[in-house]
């Protein structure tokens, strides 16, 4: 987990500080592949899932919908509020290159479900903070899913090289004129 944590630390810092998915793609393509998926999956399935594997906006919008018709006091039943938390999945396609275009999609989904769109200025003041939040999270879904693709292709689980970093620090280099620090008998395993 870390080790892909770190691969992707910059694709995901590009994400959340532009609020812009897109932003992130190409460097997201070139960390992929580094990180040692082939070619031919990072080039189809990452750019497929900017498209339909949106996970940060798909869970912002469906939850900010229901959470503006709960500010505006409609009573839902579980059906409606289900069909009112699928309809954002099916229409935020698209809206991970434009920052804040999540707000014309939660309007869209407001109105069709004749909640009144007021509730939706309440959103509008923290809406920067959430977008930063939702692009990163975007950008971690894609890449993850890229990586479960390589493996059920019957590629091996990627694992970067390792740099010097992390290999860890040098064998002590033995001495004959060994004189242990303990007093106690040797137990460093240097050689005497």
């Amino acid at each position: 987990f870390f080790t892909f944590a770190s691969a992707i630390r910059e694709p995901f810092l590009i994400a959340f500080s532009t609020a812009s998915s897109e932003a992130a793609l190409p460097k997201a393509l070139e960390v992929m592949e580094r990180f040692g998926v082939p070619k031919n999956i990072v080039s189809f399935v990452l750019p497929t899932g900017y498209s339909f594997n949106l996970d940060g906006s798909t869970l912002y919008l469906s939850l900010s919908s229901v959470f503006v018709a709960q500010l505006a006091g409609v009573h839902m039943t579980f059906g409606q509020q289900l069909v009112m938390m699928l309809t954002p999945m099916l229409t935020s396609k698209g809206v991970a290159g434009v920052p804040r275009a999540s707000l014309v999609v939660i309007a869209s989904t407001l109105s069709q479900f004749n909640i009144p769109e007021a509730g939706l200025l309440m959103i509008m003041g923290i809406d920067t903070f959430l977008d930063m939040g939702r692009s990163a999270t975007n950008v971690i879904g894609n890449p993850l899913a890229t990586a479960r693709v390589a493996q059920g292709e019957g590629q091996p689980a990627p694992e970067p090289p390792l740099g010097p970093a992390a290999r860890g620090p040098p064998a002590p280099a033995p001495s004959y004129r060994h004189r242990c620090v303990t007093g106690k008998g040797c137990r460093c395993g240097v050689p005497r």
